[in-house]
């Protein structure tokens, strides 16, 4: 798994409240620009960390997973070169 550190995690931080959001908003919360949080998010929700929701397939607006809420809670292990971060988060998911 191949994250932007910070801003992915800071993407995840910002939804982490279980509210859902757009690309817009998001973006303005953790102050970056919006059409670089426009290619991040689609990125984060194909590796299963945010689901786009409708109920219009393109309306642009993401939640957390419960994926994605692991990956932000263990952000420090993403950084430890030891830690396999894709296996940690799925054997917590198993779980």
């Amino acid at each position: 798994m191949k994250l932007a550190s910070p801003t992915d995690f800071d993407v995840l931080e910002a939804l982490s409240d279980g509210k859902r959001n757009t690309a817009a908003n998001i973006a303005i919360e953790i102050d970056r620009d919006r059409a670089y949080i426009n290619t991040r998010l689609p990125i984060l929700a194909d590796q299963g960390l945010l689901e786009r929701i409708g109920p219009a397939p393109n309306s642009g607006l993401y939640e957390i997973t419960e994926k994605g809420k692991l990956a932000n809670r263990h952000r420090e292990a993403y950084h430890d070169e030891q830690t396999d971060f894709e296996a940690l988060l799925e054997s917590k998911l198993e779980n």
